[in-house]
């Protein structure tokens, strides 16, 4: 699953600082037109009746806890698809086929670029630029939602100049060909607690957020939805025909600041529906609750994996 804005980050140099600049001036710019219409409006979000929290409810003996396991287990959720998938266009249209089977949208996260994290993670560019179109053959046939890269764009004043130019590139690249396939795209912007919107509406610009709907905010973290809803109207008037979704999974608390990693006494958020609001879509639940972030330095399980005591206390915390 995605990393937080909150780890420790990376030392940024002068040249890194420099080549951002230079990144962005260089960059498409101008304002932004919604790409086509709410996707929600059509309808909900695949439920994934193989999603790891619905098997730990089936096997969860006390009734109790089974219950509120449940509770995750019945929600629209995305799917992640990253470089841990072999065969993306196969896996890909294995979700697609069951979503629309059910008459629900395909909800996908793309999380692939190099550096992940600010590491050596991730597909060097040239494979990413194939990989995304796999995941773009799988997708076509008819609606669905793609979050873009998550932390891709809030990260990136910690690579290099090249490797900035790059990822920018990479960026604009994917909402491209995730367009041409018909998917309605959001582009990550991270939270309201990390970047201006106007040091966000550049790095967007500088990503061809044209090519998107708009944006994705608060993934896998805890921030409290109305301080999203205001930073995501913030940066639809910096850009002006931006939308958003906001991912209320695991923000039923509002959050702390500074902690991103497995949280304690969180709640699930509001669960996932159309918003009611001029710029933001949806709220969604973009993180998987249950999904451990990582290790903690408490023991925690490795990233991704299902954690039912941790499930089971978002869900009996859950928001009203």
């Amino acid at each position: 699953m995605t990393s937080s804005p909150y780890r420790p980050r990376a030392r940024i140099s002068v040249a890194a600082v420099v080549g951002l600049a230079l990144a962005l001036a260089l960059s498409p710019a101008g304002p932004a037109e919604a790409v086509g219409a709410n996707p929600y409006a059509a309808g909900a979000g695949h439920i994934d009746p193989a999603s790891q929290a619905a098997a730990a409810a089936r096997r969860e003996p006390d009734r109790t806890r089974a219950v509120l396991l449940r509770t995750i287990a019945g929600q629209p959720q995305f799917a992640w698809f990253g470089t841990w998938t072999p065969s993306p266009r196969t896996a890909v249209q294995s979700l697609v086929r069951d979503a629309r089977s059910s008459r629900r949208l395909p909800q996908v996260v793309v999380y692939a670029l190099p550096h992940l994290d600010c590491s050596g993670g991730g597909l060097g560019g040239p494979a990413y630029r194939t990989w995304v179109r796999e995941v773009a053959a799988g997708l076509r046939g008819g609606p669905s939602v793609v979050v873009v890269e998550p932390d891709a764009l809030a990260m990136l004043d910690c690579l290099s100049p090249a490797a900035q130019r790059e990822r920018l590139s990479l960026l604009r690249d994917a909402l491209a060909v995730l367009r041409a396939a018909g998917a309605t795209t959001y582009i990550d912007a991270g939270h309201a607690g990390w970047h201006s919107p106007a040091v966000m509406a550049g790095r967007l610009r500088a990503a061809d957020v044209t090519g998107a709907r708009g944006v994705a905010l608060n993934v896998s973290n805890y921030g409290s939805t109305i301080t999203q809803a205001r930073y995501a109207a913030a940066l639809a008037a910096e850009i002006p025909g931006l939308h958003a979704v906001i991912d209320t999974s695991r923000n039923g608390r509002g959050g702390l600041a500074g902690q991103w990693c497995n949280v304690a006494d969180q709640g699930l958020g509001t669960r996932p529906r159309r918003a009611a609001d001029p710029v933001v879509d949806a709220l969604v639940w973009v993180k998987r609750p249950g999904e451990s972030d990582g290790h903690c330095g408490r023991g925690e399980p490795v990233a991704g994996q299902f954690w039912s005591a941790y499930a089971v206390g978002l869900a009996q915390r859950a928001a009203g």
